[in-house]
């Protein structure tokens, strides 16, 4: 007999009867739409990687595959996360889960170019080959490297664990703060580092924590006093923000665990929970240009276009918003306002079928003013849909990730204590 707590007795062992933000857990109904978009987000990691190096592509046609030979550092950190959710739902054959992770490690740490233990952005995913000259980049070798140590935490095999530090041990933070306490956007090995640094609000508290916890080459504490946090105000929502699209509060919290913790900043959780309404205000607040915004049906964050990918968003607005809607800006808002995500998700699925849900889940974005219907699947936005939608359901991203001492050590030198 299946001993192991039914998927509702997890949710409530996790947080209780209602949710985050106090409104009613999901449902069993819930769960099961849940595990069907999960489901489809790992297929795509499943047939977007290369068997061999374990690099995932950046991008994929949203029934299949195709051609294309680009990978994504990020993607692989969030293909990395996902294996070990693949695992532990038993989604594949573990032996063969545990084989493609391996595979990954071994050729993260023997087999693809870095500088310093940081990676190039975009490489081909067979190869390793770094593509159209592109940057070093600080904050996609940090997703990488989240992906890597929950990898370490979950799987028990010797050789993951090794392989694990050995990637994480290798990375000279350091040299990436050219300048004061602030870490670089990048490096070229053309012409040295990138001008601009992490130096504002948005996804970069994993990249200050994961330097600031290193095993080695650490960043000195201070640095996670060196980056500004503006706030900003809407309709009553008052809030730490930049003007980038929603996912900058998202990507962190993927995988760190803040909730029930404050610096002398702000509980960054909370943070977010107050983002994802003011954004989802900013969206019924839209009506007028696009009808089709409303209460269940909204969601815009950095996404393909009908004129090519573009960062968007708001509030404040920016980035040219035209009315497409971004399945991925409700989902990987999943634990800040779950009730209304799940709404939103629900309706986009219901309301437009298969043009919008293929063989990877939902497509990158579509805009029903239009009529137009995105053709591809981003690594990056599945992988932040399906890492959000565990954390919703079970919290076995964060209670894995959160296990990694070096986290732990972050946390406590940044002054994130537990309330």
């Amino acid at each position: 007999m299946d001993r192991r707590p039914s998927l509702v007795l997890l949710w409530v062992l996790v947080i209780g009867v209602r949710g985050f933000d106090g409104s009613a857990a999901p449902s069993r109904s819930d769960h099961q739409f849940l595990d069907e978009l999960e489901r489809a987000s790992f297929l795509y990691f499943w047939e977007s990687a290369d068997p061999q190096t374990g690099l995932v592509k950046d991008r994929s046609r949203a029934d299949g595959q195709d051609s294309r030979e680009v990978g994504s550092i990020a993607a692989t950190g969030f293909g990395l996360t996902a294996l070990c959710i693949a695992h532990e739902r038993k989604y594949a054959p573990r032996k063969e889960i545990e084989e493609r992770v391996v595979n990954t490690l071994r050729f993260l740490w023997n087999g693809l170019p870095n500088e310093h233990g940081f990676y190039y952005h975009f490489v081909n995913y067979r190869t390793g080959e770094r593509l159209w000259k592109c940057e070093l980049s600080s904050i996609d070798s940090a997703i990488l490297l989240c992906g890597v140590l929950t990898a370490r935490q979950h799987f028990k095999s010797a050789e993951v664990r090794r392989l694990a530090e050995q990637i994480y041990h290798r990375v000279d933070w350091r040299w990436m703060m050219p300048s004061n306490h602030v870490i670089s956007l990048g490096w070229k090995p053309e012409s040295g580092f990138l001008k601009g640094n992490w130096d504002h609000y948005c996804e970069l508290m994993m990249l200050y924590l994961l330097a600031i916890g290193a095993p080695s080459n650490a960043a000195p504490a201070a640095s996670w006093d060196a980056f500004t946090r503006p706030v900003f105000e809407y309709k009553g929502h008052k809030f730490i923000s930049s003007k980038d699209p929603l996912f900058i509060h998202q990507y962190s919290q993927a995988w760190f665990d803040f909730r029930n913790r404050r610096d002398k900043y702000a509980d960054y959780f909370e943070n977010s929970v107050t983002a994802t309404k003011a954004h989802k205000q900013f969206c019924v607040d839209a009506r007028d240009r696009y009808p089709h915004f409303g209460e269940d049906l909204w969601g815009i964050t950095a996404s393909d276009s009908a004129k090519g990918y573009r960062a968007w968003g708001g509030p404040p607005e920016h980035g040219d918003v035209d009315g497409t809607l971004v399945p991925c800006a409700a989902a990987g808002s999943l634990p800040f306002l779950p009730e209304g995500t799940l709404r939103v998700l629900r309706n986009m699925r219901s309301q437009h079928g298969d043009r919008i849900w293929k063989r990877y889940g939902f497509i990158d974005a579509f805009n029903p003013q239009t009529g137009w219907y995105a053709p591809d699947v981003i690594g990056i936005d599945v992988g932040i849909s399906m890492l959000m939608a565990e954390n919703l359901r079970s919290g076995f991203v964060w209670r894995t990730f959160m296990r990694n001492p070096e986290v732990k050590r972050a946390l406590r030198l940044a002054g994130l204590l537990p309330q």
